[in-house]
């Protein structure tokens, strides 16, 4: 169970500890935060209330454990990451528990949320040998006007503490795809995990502690973001954020400073459905791309783009599936489960509502109890309705009809958004020229969007982030590049 067992230190009473110096501690602010279970919508966890004095001391920890950690062989921190890995998928059941409580996700894709994290971090381990342990030399006749007289030895060299902040949706997945990057590239970590989904981060956060890593490397801060959310982002002691959300991340852009960032800030991935594609394949993938995890994903599909002379074919295909949908408590496996907050369902309620003040067409009837909110299907959604354009981030999946593929490609790029879309057709050729002309982050023919393989390059265009992410990316992206120039008195020339 959790914080029993082997997790019991980082837990006090009914209150979750924050994780510094490689201690489990509480804070000396004497207040905590609830953490709702969206099913049963009451507190189910509580963890500290970090203050910003806490924050400093963890920040100077962290500064003086890297220097240290960036003098430690490539080997023996993949070594350690092995072990952490290890360690994760040896107690997936607390950790998969914790996620079905906090932020209602599916028994069983919690569990399979733990395994991937444990693989996510001993590939990185492997890759962050491979890519760390070369460098690249120059010479400099090959510039002209030049002699041989400089040689130039390059490599990547840490960039110091990273603040990594992951979302609800992922809080175990999406941050150690933060945390295993940032180590075996010899940088120093301060998590601070999203509020829902903080206690199944702290569980995963232990994991590395019980593989040994030194003091400081690692922190893991709870708390308010009204109270500790900038003084972290514009912490001067910050070399690097990684963030995985909302817009809060475009405001996070704004106030951080001259330090890279790594931002995925969610989309509007839209799905264009050609005359010729394979229509069961395409409900089935509208399926999964709209309603797993009840449609909390970034890259869930959010918009279907089909043309009209197949739009009455798939629209009964999708409503067949969406009926054999279980509804219910994450402890049951059911494929729809309760949203994250009543805040979230209430957003969703507005974007239906809107729909059908504006005339969208209900494939199915609109039911919600608390947080729990049935799968839904509009049809003849039109570009007035707020559902074409918004996010919803839940289980309700609008229909337009298009005519001609450019008026697909014209409402897909024509978003704020720019994470992922997926094009549905037979002729290859016409999927190419459809996937160059998309302005998103990633493309994927005849199947749902998708993030992953976690080996998989992964970013947004516009309002969807900065950079991208993926292990190679994370890992070049958390170091710098290095440079010795040797210059000799006369040039040298090998063998001549």
């Amino acid at each position: 169970m959790a914080g029993t067992g082997v997790f019991a230190d980082i837990l006090d009473g009914d209150v979750y500890k924050y994780y510094a110096d490689g201690e489990w501690k509480n804070s000396s602010s004497g207040k905590s935060v609830a953490i709702i279970n969206p099913t049963t919508r009451k507190t189910q966890y509580k963890v500290q209330a970090c203050t910003q004095e806490e924050v400093n001391k963890v920040m100077d920890s962290a500064k003086t454990a890297q220097k240290s950690w960036a003098k430690t062989p490539l080997w023996k921190r993949a070594e350690l990451l092995h072990k952490a890995a290890a360690i994760l998928k040896e107690h997936k059941a607390p950790i998969a528990e914790c996620l079905v409580k906090e932020i209602a996700k599916p028994a069983k894709d919690a569990v399979t949320e733990v395994v991937r994290s444990g693989d996510l971090v001993s590939y990185t381990a492997e890759e962050g040998v491979r890519i760390l342990g070369e460098g690249k030399f120059l010479v400099s006749d090959s510039f002209p006007g030049n002699q041989r007289t400089k040689y130039c030895l390059s490599s990547k060299i840490p960039l110091g503490v990273i603040l990594a902040i992951p979302p609800f949706n992922y809080p175990v997945n999406l941050a150690v795809s933060k945390i295993a990057p940032a180590l075996i590239a010899g940088n120093s970590l301060v998590l601070k995990p999203p509020t829902q989904g903080a206690v199944s981060a702290l569980h995963m956060v232990h994991c590395f502690h019980l593989a040994g890593f030194p003091k400081g490397l690692i922190s893991c801060v709870t708390g308010k973001g009204s109270e500790i959310g900038d003084f972290l982002t514009m912490h001067p002691g910050v070399n690097c954020i990684s963030f995985t959300g909302g817009d809060t991340g475009i405001a996070i852009s704004k106030k951080a400073g001259m330090i890279p960032l790594q931002m995925e800030l969610g989309g509007k991935d839209a799905c264009i459905v050609l005359e010729d594609a394979d229509l069961d394949l395409v409900a089935a993938n509208i399926i999964k791309g709209g309603f797993s995890y009840s449609g909390q994903r970034c890259t869930a599909v959010k918009v279907i783009l089909v043309m009209e002379s197949v739009a009455d074919v798939l629209v009964e295909k999708v409503k067949e599936k969406v009926a054999k949908l279980t509804v219910g408590a994450p402890e049951d496996d059911c494929d729809i489960t309760p949203v994250v907050s009543e805040s979230s369902a209430n957003f969703i309620e507005g974007l239906v509502k809107d729909a059908k003040e504006k005339g969208a067409k209900f494939c199915q009837e609109y039911k919600r109890d608390g947080n729990l909110i049935w799968p839904l299907l509009l049809d003849n959604v039109r570009p007035d309705m707020r559902i074409a354009w918004e996010e919803p981030f839940g289980p309700v999946l609008p229909v337009i009809r298009i005519n001609s593929v450019e008026e697909g490609i014209h409402h897909c790029n024509a978003s704020n958004f720019g994470l992922q879309g997926c094009v549905f057709t037979k002729d290859v050729n016409k999927a190419i020229l459809i996937s160059d002309a998309m302005e998103t982050g990633t493309v994927q023919i005849n199947s749902a969007p998708a993030r992953g393989p976690d080996h998989f390059p992964f970013q947004g265009l516009k309002d969807s982030g900065i950079g991208s992410q993926g292990v190679t990316n994370s890992i070049n992206m958390m170091t710098k590049m290095k440079t010795t120039v040797i210059n000799l008195p006369t040039p040298s020339y090998t063998m001549g």
